[in-house]
């Protein structure tokens, strides 16, 4: 690979980076050339771009944009590496979690995952990363959860209605 193409590549993995606040860095090492294609449909299909690069341009990529930043996925950066990019940062973890599953393979393995500013490293932390909730989710619950007191009063106050009516026959029938 010439210098000139490396720059490329760094400068397409900027973009990546800069584009996606969420991405997957996965070892894909012992997987066939049909289960890496497979594993490139799947993310396709559920919107996740899956880039393959050298952990020394990925490295630079990040670097360049902000060192600091990505400091906590540059020891993720060995062997055989395939980026996940997406907006929704749970759908890469389902995705190698069914794919693993669905082929009762070990790999994809999760090396680390940068999820909005937060990095969450090695395969153990799949299972939480499983567990987000995406921003439309999280919404509806807060609404669901604003909606929840309106609800208990008009309920309040309907079933106070039925309670002074009752109260009220009672009271003729004594009479």
């Amino acid at each position: 690979m010439t210098k000139e193409q490396k720059n490329e590549v760094i400068e397409v993995l900027k973009e990546k980076f800069s584009q996606y606040n969420n991405f997957y860095i996965t070892n894909t090492e012992s997987l066939s050339v049909a289960q890496v294609g497979k594993l490139r449909n799947v993310c396709f299909n559920k919107q996740v771009e899956m880039k393959v690069a050298k952990n020394t341009l990925i490295r630079k990529a990040l670097e360049a944009l902000d060192a600091e930043r990505f400091e906590g996925v540059f020891d993720s950066l060995h062997g055989v590496t395939a980026l996940m990019f997406s907006e929704n940062a749970k759908e890469p973890a389902m995705i190698i979690s069914d794919f693993r599953t669905g082929g009762k393979l070990e790999k994809p393995e999760l090396k680390a995952a940068f999820i909005d500013g937060s990095v969450f490293v090695g395969d153990s932390e799949l299972a939480a990363l499983k567990q987000l909730k995406s921003k439309e989710e999280l919404v509806g619950e807060i609404i669901g959860l604003l909606q929840s007191p309106a609800k208990n009063v008009i309920s309040a106050l309907n079933a106070g209605g039925k309670l002074a009516s009752l109260i009220k026959a009672l009271e003729d029938r004594a009479n």
